[in-house]
């Protein structure tokens, strides 16, 4: 039989055809977290440019300190399985927590790690960002492919008010504002989808017709964490393929960043994207998971435009 291409054994993800031709980088090695594989996520910048982010299973909020690059283990919260942190603009650290995949929370901290406050409870919460007003909205990470049972909730600005966005889902997982508070994206694990959503003014609905999918992955595993940038371009990380992808603000792909040594199968867990304030630097974070031997790293390539100046910042 003649006409196929033979693989590598190597070739773990291999990029789809439609997916190969985009503008493509390869992101380089900026600061290695453990020689141990860790779930690394949620990265998130203070005013003052130190970085946070959190190893998922290990249950550490890590704080690197910039530009010394002090990494410092701020908090512990084990068994709660912390998936992401953001940063409200009282300086606090709000931090979702997948708990055990049944029932989760959001809690807030001071920096130092003082001062602990429960935000809500009951959600599997995946990931969350702010809107102007001090509300925010965040992913109940929970569903199969065939029983989609996850969504995207909004969460009052007192936190006493949680109003659904999207039901049926299949494991949304990163979500991100547009620039002007209106548009919201949300990444769906277990159905391989990006979501696009044109709320209603005061952010408690969705507009008429204001939701679709502008796109559909391929592969495994799925679509992690996403963020945005200045102009809101979407970047999407892609869980167990070694590559982050980004949207226009219409959703069309435009670009690609690969991780080094993902044709090896290497550093394939890819779980949050963010750029770093001031800058068109865009970080990433990876792992080698449980088989490999290369341990945990952020690294770092160039993105489509600067950071975008987020409620946190105001």
């Amino acid at each position: 039989m003649t006409g196929f291409t033979k693989h590598s054994e190597h070739d773990f993800a291999p990029l789809p055809s439609w997916e190969a031709s985009l503008p493509t980088l390869t992101a380089e090695p900026w600061f290695k977290v453990s020689d141990k594989s860790l779930q690394l996520e949620g990265l998130c910048f203070d005013r003052d440019g130190n970085l946070y982010f959190v190893d998922v299973f290990g249950g550490t909020l890590f704080k690197l300190e910039l530009p010394s690059m002090t990494l410092h283990e701020i908090y512990h919260a084990p068994d709660e399985n912390p998936a992401a942190i953001k940063i409200h603009k009282d300086g606090r650290l709000f931090v979702c927590c997948l708990g055990d995949f049944v029932n989760g929370h959001i809690f807030a901290i001071q920096p130092d790690g003082s001062g602990r406050e429960t935000i809500i409870e009951g959600h599997v919460a995946d990931d969350m960002v702010f809107a102007a007003d001090g509300s925010f909205y965040f992913t109940h990470f929970v569903g199969k492919s065939t029983e989609p049972t996850g969504g995207v909730f909004h969460v009052s600005a007192d936190y006493k008010t949680i109003t659904p966005i999207l039901d049926n889902m299949a494991g949304p997982n990163g979500v991100a504002l547009s620039v002007n508070g209106r548009r919201l994206w949300a990444t769906e694990t277990n159905a391989n989808r990006l979501h696009m959503i044109e709320l209603s003014q005061d952010g408690l609905r969705v507009a008429p017709y204001g939701t679709s999918v502008p796109y559909h992955f391929s592969g495994y595993h799925g679509p992690d964490s996403c963020c945005i940038d200045a102009g809101d371009n979407v970047y999407v990380a892609m869980y167990q393929q070694g590559r982050v992808m980004i949207f226009n603000r219409n959703g069309w792909p435009i670009g690609q960043v690969l991780i080094p040594g993902r044709e090896k199968g290497q550093l394939m867990h890819v779980t949050h994207p963010m750029l770093v304030p001031g800058t068109d630097d865009l970080l990433i974070t990876t792992n080698d998971g449980p088989d490999g031997d290369k341990g945990s790293w952020i690294l770092r390539s160039k993105g489509f435009a600067s950071a975008h100046t987020s409620f946190q910042f105001d």
